[in-house]
C-alpha cells in the first residue's frame, strides 16, 4: 500500500489526469485509465499525486505524493509501479484512486495549442445577429466528440473548438473569441 511519505505540501495546481482501474499483475503494478489520449505526461513525470477514491476514504481526500518507479503504455491505458506498492493487494487498494500532476509540470504547449484544463474557466464570446461581440458564458467543460474538441459553456451552449469558429484565444485575459451565433 502506498503510504504518505515525505509530508510534501500538496501543490495547489493539481490536475486530475486519470483513474486507477485495477491491479496489473502480482508485483504491485496498477492499470490507469488516462482521461486523455495524450498521456505522455503520465509517462514522463516521476512524481504522481494519488488521491484515494471518495468511497475508500471516510475522511477528507488528500492526494499523496508517490514516486513513479516505472510506467508504460498498455493499449489505451497506462500501467505503472509506484514506490511502496509491492504486491497485488497493495495495487488493489488503489483501485478507484485518481492520479494528479501539477499543472506547472506540464510542458509548454506549441503556439496555437492549449491544454483543456487551461480553457476551463475562460469567458467565451460569440456574435449577435448584427456581428457585435457578446459573451456566451464561461467554459465549464471541454469534450472530445471524436473529430475535435467541443467547449461546453455554463448556459449549455456547445461550441466546436476549431479554427473555423475560434477567432482568438487570450489565455492572459482568460478570453476566447468566436464567430459562434449568440442565439444558436
Amino acid at each position: 500500500m502506498v503510504q504518505a511519505g515525505s509530508g510534501e505540501p500538496v501543490p495547489d495546481d493539481l490536475v486530475e489526469l486519470g483513474r486507477i482501474l485495477s491491479a496489473y499483475g502480482v508485483r504491485g503494478w496498477v492499470k490507469i485509465a488516462p482521461h486523455s489520449q495524450q498521456s505522455d505526461i503520465l509517462l514522463k513525470t516521476k512524481t504522481w499525486w494519488i488521491a484515494p477514491s471518495a468511497q475508500a476514504s471516510a475522511s477528507v481526500v488528500v492526494p499523496v505524493a508517490c514516486t513513479v518507479m516505472a510506467a508504460r503504455r498498455h493499449s489505451a491505458s497506462v500501467v505503472a509501479q509506484v514506490a511502496g506498492c509491492t504486491d497485488r493487494d497493495g495495487a488493489d487498494a488503489l483501485r478507484g484512486a485518481t492520479v494528479h500532476i501539477p499543472r506547472s509540470a506540464f510542458p509548454q504547449p506549441a503556439e496555437g495549442e492549449y491544454y483543456w484544463v487551461d480553457l476551463i474557466g475562460c469567458t467565451l464570446f460569440g456574435q449577435d445577429d448584427a456581428g457585435a461581440v457578446v459573451p456566451l458564458g464561461t467554459v465549464n467543460e471541454v469534450m472530445d466528440n471524436g473529430a475535435h474538441a467541443v467547449l461546453k459553456v455554463s448556459n449549455g451552449t456547445l461550441v466546436p473548438f476549431v479554427d473555423a469558429h475560434v477567432l482568438a484565444v487570450d489565455m492572459a485575459a482568460r478570453r476566447i473569441d468566436t464567430n459562434w451565433p449568440a442565439d444558436f
